[in-house]
């Protein structure tokens, strides 16, 4: 069995939302009001310090931003 995660740990999974925002021309603090997630947790998910998020976030991040969860999460080379 594999052990948890810690908190420091690198989960190999990168967060491209700074990215998409730029391409849509959109900030963090609009993308917050749109999809009723906080600044701080939306931040914490921009900067690859997220350990989890619900699906419902995800598909309204998504939907906000007109993407695929691809694009928003990719694997990051180990």
């Amino acid at each position: 069995m594999t052990p948890a995660a810690s908190d420091d740990e690198d989960t190999g999974i990168r967060c491209l939302l700074d990215e998409l925002l730029v391409e849509r021309g959109m900030t963090l603090t609009e993308l917050s009001r749109i999809v009723g997630v906080s600044l701080v947790n939306l931040s914490v998910l921009k900067n690859d310090r997220a350990r989890a998020i619900r699906y419902s976030t995800l598909r309204a991040i998504c939907e906000a931003l007109d993407c695929e969860v691809g694009d928003l999460l990719v694997l990051a080379p180990r």
